[in-house]
């Protein structure tokens, strides 16, 4: 168990002071609590979770709900944490070890997940954040139809939950059952419209389907919601590169270099961003950057050899073309370029 995580027995921290509350006053915040909850208010229920606990740091249903809450909010230390709380006081809750679960599987301890999931099942059968976490760990696997088959049951038991269709459609797509899958995440996205991993599964699926305007569509609602998303960015690139739109593409994928400046793919589509630009001076200086990371790269080498030829120095179009032919002397795109460099060297040569 890592030290960093384990809570001391007893004790969670909660925010905020503790208020003297009558009994009738906490079962009120409770039932609004959980409307919360319900309505996916997340803020709101963490919020009314964290008052129950400030004047009863043992209240186990509002540990559960602070939980749920902090899952939805993407803060799993603080899920582990709460569920942690919640197990030393009902080692038998099986809501508590899913919870826990949850939180060690986004916080990457997948055996230690496995494990308290594992638990939860035996204790309850009927509990759907167990079996929606079985079909994420089984997708961490790339198991796709064990993930499937778990989201099934999952949807059984909580068909209003956005997330679990979205698992779905993920094992779909990794079976390359693109219409169901497409179906499949559509409905993700009428419960969840602003769930940003359901729009970027659906600008893959899009994307496989060739429907590259919907991809760039899709994307740009991903991108209101997270702007720095990379995800998004690349498929919003990868969209925009495939229809021509390199103006648009370029501020994409300077995003891109800004947030990952050292992903080859990034000033790889940056690249072919100034290149569909004609602005080849720049895509010069950025093919010597590329091939600082991969010199044996013969699409790179091919890539400076066009870019020097566009530029009119075909003495060195020649040198670069003759090097990606030396690394693959059967790339047709590297024979064409130095075909052409030779040709127009050549020509410079006689009119001197």
């Amino acid at each position: 168990m890592d030290k960093r995580l384990e809570p001391k027995r007893g004790f969670h921290s909660v925010e905020g002071r503790a208020e003297v509350k009558t009994e009738e006053e906490r079962e009120q915040l409770r039932l609004e609590a959980h409307k919360h909850l319900q309505a996916k208010e997340w803020q709101e229920a963490h919020t009314a979770f964290n008052e129950l606990l400030l004047t009863d740091q043992d209240d186990v249903d509002a540990l559960l709900g602070l939980a749920l809450a902090l899952d939805r909010l993407d803060d799993y230390h603080k899920m582990y944490e709460i569920a942690q709380s919640a197990l030393q006081l009902d080692p038998g809750s099986a809501l508590a070890l899913a919870c826990q679960a949850r939180a060690l599987q986004k916080l990457e301890r997948i055996s230690e997940a496995t494990i308290a999931n594992d638990q939860a099942l035996l204790l309850d059968t009927n509990l759907a954040l167990a079996w929606f976490n079985r079909c994420g760990q089984q997708l961490l696997q790339n198991h796709p139809e064990e993930a499937l088959r778990y989201a099934d049951r999952a949807i059984e038991l909580d068909p209003g939950d956005a997330r679990t269709w979205c698992n779905k459609a993920l094992a779909l797509l990794r079976m390359n059952r693109l219409y169901e899958a497409l179906a499949v995440i559509n409905h993700s996205l009428e419960l969840d419209p602003d769930f940003l991993l359901a729009l970027e599964t659906k600008g893959e699926i899009l994307r496989r389907y060739a429907r590259y305007d919907e991809v760039i569509e899709t994307m740009n609602h991903a991108l209101e919601l997270a702007p720095n998303e990379i995800p998004a960015l690349n498929l919003m690139a990868s969209a925009l590169r495939t229809l021509g739109q390199f103006d648009k593409m370029f501020e994409t994928t300077q995003r891109l270099m800004l947030l990952e400046p050292d992903n080859p793919l990034s000033w790889d589509f940056y690249l072919t961003a100034l290149r569909g630009s004609t602005r080849f001076e720049e895509a010069n200086e950025i093919i010597d950057h590329l091939l600082e990371y991969d010199s044996t790269n013969v699409r790179y080498w091919m890539i400076k050899a066009d870019n020097l030829y566009r530029l009119q120095r075909y003495r060195e179009a020649v040198s670069a073309s003759e090097y990606a032919l030396k690394l693959d002397d059967e790339y047709p795109p590297a024979r064409r370029i130095h075909e052409k460099a030779m040709r127009m060297m050549y020509q410079q040569k006689r009119k001197k």
